[in-house]
Formats: structure tokens, sequence, C-alpha cells
């Protein structure tokens, strides 16, 4: 995961990614092509991923993109933006979603169909918004359905298979209700139980039916 000291080099990665208008995954080039959400590990004690959820997608070229999701702020978009009046109305808070590009403002916003060719498709009814234009839009238009992030995750070629196969993260289906969810509190500690028990019904082989997380 690249960490805050590369906020500004990879600050155009971001931007190129929102001029592109959303990047496809490699085509079957490896397992785990599927947007997935990872659930840190308890023995991850980072000081800023432990205990997190984050949503990833490939984005090409062994790369990834992603959101922390349970880290919510003390600022609102009100409070980040006083001069304008839809973002007043918005009484969420706007939350952590990663180390690089902090001072940029991204949006998941669940709904059928594409907010506008500058966003991403993470699942079927989940897109991730990058463009500054369109998330005013989500903002003045979509709010109730939408979250509002500062910052985002992004990963080198490579990397995030590394940190799954060094044992940071449970790995798990995308679920836009989920991501969403209106209280995060207590969302991590269910899901590392439940992500725990999968294990051990796979290791002992009491899983019939079952079909386990996708694998990178």
């Amino acid at each position: 995961m690249i960490a805050c000291n590369t906020m500004i080099r990879m600050a155009g990665v971001v931007a190129a990614l929102a001029a592109f208008g959303g990047l496809s995954p490699a085509r079957a080039a490896e397992p785990g092509d599927e947007t997935v959400m990872l659930v840190a590990k308890p023995a991850l004690r980072d000081r800023l991923y432990g205990a997190t959820i984050l949503i990833t997608k490939p984005v090409g070229n062994r790369r990834h993109i992603g959101l922390i999701v349970n880290k919510p702020t003390p600022m609102t978009l009100g409070r980040l933006f006083p001069g304008h009046e839809p973002s007043l109305k918005v009484t969420d808070p706007v939350y952590l979603g990663g180390p690089v590009s902090t001072e940029v403002i991204f949006a998941l916003v669940r709904r059928p169909d594409s907010p506008g060719s500058r966003s991403m498709q993470l699942t079927p009814d989940l897109f991730l918004v990058l463009d500054r234009e369109l998330v005013d839009k989500v903002i003045e238009g979509e709010a109730e359905h939408a979250r509002f992030f500062a910052g985002m995750v992004l990963w080198r070629p490579g990397e995030l298979r590394a940190e799954i196969e060094r044992g940071f993260w449970y790995v798990i289906d995308a679920d836009a209700s989920l991501v969403l969810r209106k209280s995060m509190a207590g969302l991590w500690e269910e899901l590392v139980k439940r992500s725990e028990r999968e294990r051990h019904l796979i290791r002992t082989g009491n899983d019939i039916g079952a079909s386990p997380a996708p694998l990178f």
C-alpha cells in the first residue's frame, strides 16, 4: 500500500485515473480481477490500517485502488465547504479513505447505473466517483445514496497480493450494503469473526456447499 510520504507523487496517479474515465481490470490476467473487500487481521497493528475494512478494485498491471470504509472523521462536507449550500445539507461525516490525496474528496454512490464517464464501477450497484465536478453532482442530487471520502489507497504492481500472502488481510466478497452501512461501529469485529469462522470450516472440511472468499 502507498504510504503517506508518497502522497504528492501519487496524486498524479489519481488525476490520471480520473482523466482516464475509469480503468478496467486486466482481462483474466490473474486470479482476483474482481472488486473485493479487505478486512484487516487482528495481527495487523498498523496505526492507519489496523482494524480497517477496505474496498479495492484492480486497475490493470497488477495495481489496485481502494478506500478505507470504516474510518469516519470529525469533519463534514459542510465544515469543509461552508460556502456550498448542498454540502451544508449533508450531515454524515466525511470518511478517511486513505493516505493518498487526502485533500481530494471522492464519493461512493449506490445506484443502478453509472453516474458519469469519470466514475469507476466497483460492484453492480456501487460506483467510485473520482472527478471533482461529478462528485459535486452527487453531493447536489444523490447524497442520500452516497458516502464521501478524503483520500484513497493505491497499491503498486503486485503489492496487494504480497500483503495478502503475508497474512495482513482477510478477503471477502464486496457488498455495497456493508460498505455504506449507516453505522460502522462493530463491523470490523463482526467481519473478523465471520472470516475466522469460515476459515475454520474450510480447514476442518465442514464447509459443504460454501464458497471460499476470492484469493489474489
